[in-house]
């Protein structure tokens, strides 16, 4: 009879989560993720399932209490749990609506007419290496506002760059030091601009490696009309895959780690008048930063800070989320992580600043919440996955149960929740989470993350600025052996604690129950995430550079004949051709549109055409860097293809 009965729970909990399957199914065909409607209503009942499973979890499964371990460990991830689960309903609620600023700007651009607003665009940089500066410095010459100057912010202090910025008759200001690291560096830069006859109206940032499109200052000028606009943030894009799209194989069928955020969770806080200034890519109205006494220094995270101290003052930042910009990635992991530490202790010591939630200060509820979010989301995110990872070991080797429950009740509340929240996401960002690229995604971080995190809110002083390092040889395999020893001790503890519940059967599984195909399948799961978190620790040669658009007819010169052939690909020093037979080491000239007729090397003959390195002019290489980096689309994927992901992980996995 009990075996019956718990036949019949398994069934009814299985047919439960069904249910929510062909649910999500159904509304994925149906529901508008444009509709404020449709995302509350997909939105609230993610938050309803949330709270239901952390309160089966709360009432009947934890640990009694007592001076136990099993009491320790149960409540103490309960505990990582529930935070979790906050830092989800916090997203919950501003992903419930969205905006778009398209229309707006199309109604408003030139809305200063007949006299174009001055605008001055700064590049920080401080390392950067001249093919890198370079395109960022030739893209923001081809602005097609009216009004812009150039000025090249450098605190390498690097005479080279002073030169090269004369012959490109762009202004250069260096600094005797670097105090206040980038936020320094443009105050130095306010400085200078302020004793000009006339200052700029509008001060434009990017970064060193982000290459401005054609209409980039004029589209996000557009928003300014609303004179409560103190500064307009735009998308950043990626002209090269981050390391996990890279190691995996996925840069052509799964988005950059980043695309969730820029595209899909900021134009969500916009709705809320939440956006804030990522840095690079946006505008700030020279008035408003005037009145706040320029970019604050008491973060590593100046950008994010702006937006709450020009909120105190009275102004506003805006999300125009339209492709307008596209930089690098970074290329390698150490400085993958290092970027994202980086942002962690900017925002704990935003919490802890004057414009911090619990602060006397002027902001408003919104902008409170909009910091406690963040903070929840650097706490609790990546300790989360630390937990999730370690805390299976403890009934391996220690016999320590940390979730007490059946199987059809582990079914029940958790599978209708994961399967719901992992819908709603998905309908909402065009299918960005997939589950195991994202949890290792967040493993590979979630240690430096977690340290700076708890130095950043106790200790949030004193720390210098990290800077992600752009550019250099990447042509090589790299093992980062440092960043996978602990991934390697914990896969190895895994499967020796695998092994021990395998061979001593009574021993592990004592007392457990059916706790123990919980810890089993949870056992199996993580042993994915950490052997995948391994591949991606190794770094794989990039050779890789910016691609043509699409097909496009050109003309070559080959044996003295004319020939019409079709141009595939297209990079800063390489073309290729498809409709010819040549012959590597043969010397011809390529005609492209907008660049004139050019000297080639055929590098490598291929079945239908061949590889050529092209021999460029100082202004053709120019015209080449404004047709890649300034017009069109960017090159960046911006959707999951499901299948693609699947085929490119197994090809990577069978090629370690």
């Amino acid at each position: 009879m009990e075996r019956l009965l718990y036949g019949s729970e398994l069934q009814s909990a299985v047919m439960l989560a069904l249910l929510f399957l062909g649910m999500a199914l159904v509304l994925d065909e149906v529901l508008d993720p444009a509709n404020r409607w449709h995302r509350i209503g997909l939105f609230a009942l993610a938050g309803l399932l949330t709270l239901r499973y952390l309160w089966w979890r709360a009432t009947e499964t934890l640990a009694p209490f007592g001076l136990t371990w099993h009491c320790l460990f149960s409540w103490s991830f309960f505990a990582s749990e529930a935070a979790a689960g906050l830092s989800s309903l916090s997203a919950f609620a501003i992903l419930s609506r969205t905006r778009s600023r398209s229309q707006e700007a199309d109604r408003n651009l030139a809305w200063w007419d007949p006299h174009p607003p001055k605008v001055a665009i700064l590049i920080a940089t401080y390392n950067e290496e001249r093919d890198v500066l370079e395109r960022t410095i030739v893209g923001a010459k081809a602005s097609h506002h009216p009004n812009c100057e150039v000025l090249v912010l450098d605190d390498g202090r690097r005479d080279w760059l002073r030169d090269f910025c004369r012959s490109q008759q762009v202004r250069y200001l260096r600094r005797p030091d670097n105090k206040g690291s980038k936020a320094g560096n443009i105050n130095h830069a306010l400085g200078v601009l302020a004793a000009d006859p006339r200052p700029p109206d509008f001060i434009a940032v990017l970064d060193a490696d982000f290459v401005p499109h054609a209409d980039f200052i004029s589209r996000a000028l557009a928003l300014f009309h609303d004179p409560g606009v103190g500064l307009v943030q735009t998308p950043q894009h990626f002209f090269n895959p981050d390391p996990i799209q890279h190691n995996l194989g996925l840069s052509r069928s799964y988005p950059d780690e980043q695309r969730f955020f820029f595209d899909h969770l900021q134009p969500s806080r916009d709705a809320w008048g939440i956006a804030f200034c990522c840095g690079t890519s946006s505008i700030v109205r020279w008035q408003a930063i005037e009145t706040v006494g320029g970019f604050p220094t008491e973060s590593v995270t100046e950008d994010f800070m702006l937006t709450l101290v020009l909120q105190e003052a009275g102004y506003r930042t805006v999300y125009l989320n339209e492709a307008l910009t596209e930089g690098l990635a970074p290329e390698g992991l150490k400085e993958y992580v290092t970027q994202r530490a980086r942002w962690c202790l900017g925002l704990m010591q935003i919490a802890r600043s004057r414009v911090g939630p619990l602060a006397g200060n002027r902001l408003r509820l919104r902008d409170r919440w909009s910091v406690i979010d963040s903070v929840l989301v650097w706490w609790t995110t990546f300790s989360f996955r630390i937990v999730s990872i370690t805390f299976p070991l403890l009934y391996w080797f220690f016999n320590v149960i940390v979730i007490d429950a059946s199987v059809p009740d582990v079914i029940i509340h958790f599978a209708p929740y994961y399967l719901w929240v992992l819908f709603a996401l998905n309908f909402v960002s065009s299918g960005l989470i997939v589950p195991v690229v994202n949890d290792v995604s967040q493993l590979l971080g979630a240690i430096p993350i977690t340290r700076a995190a708890i130095v950043g809110l106790f200790r949030p002083r004193g720390h210098p600025f990290s800077v992600t390092a752009k550019g250099g040889d990447r042509t090589k395999v790299v093992i980062q052996w440092r960043m996978m020893a602990p991934f390697l001790a914990l896969l190895v503890l895994t499967i020796l604690g695998l092994v021990i519940g395998i061979a001593f059967d009574d021993f592990a599984f004592n007392d457990a129950g059916e706790g123990k195909f919980i810890i089993l399948s949870w056992t199996l799961y993580n042993l994915l995430i950490l052997s995948v978190t391994l591949v991606v620790c190794v770094e794989l040669p990039r050779v890789e550079q910016h691609l043509a658009d699409h097909p496009e007819r050109c003309v070559i010169l080959a044996h003295g004949r004319l020939k019409r052939v079709w141009l595939t690909d297209l990079t800063e020093g390489t073309a290729r051709i498809r409709g010819v037979r040549l012959k590597p080491g043969e010397e011809i000239e390529l005609k492209l549109r907008d660049m004139g007729e050019m000297k080639a090397f055929v590098l490598q003959a291929t079945n239908d055409g061949a590889v050529l390195s092209l021999e460029l002019d100082t202004h053709q290489y120019e015209a080449l860097l404004r047709r890649l980096y300034t017009q069109g689309s960017v090159p960046s994927v911006t959707s999951t293809r499901l299948s693609a992901v699947l085929a490119a992980a197994l090809s990577r996995l069978g090629h370690r």
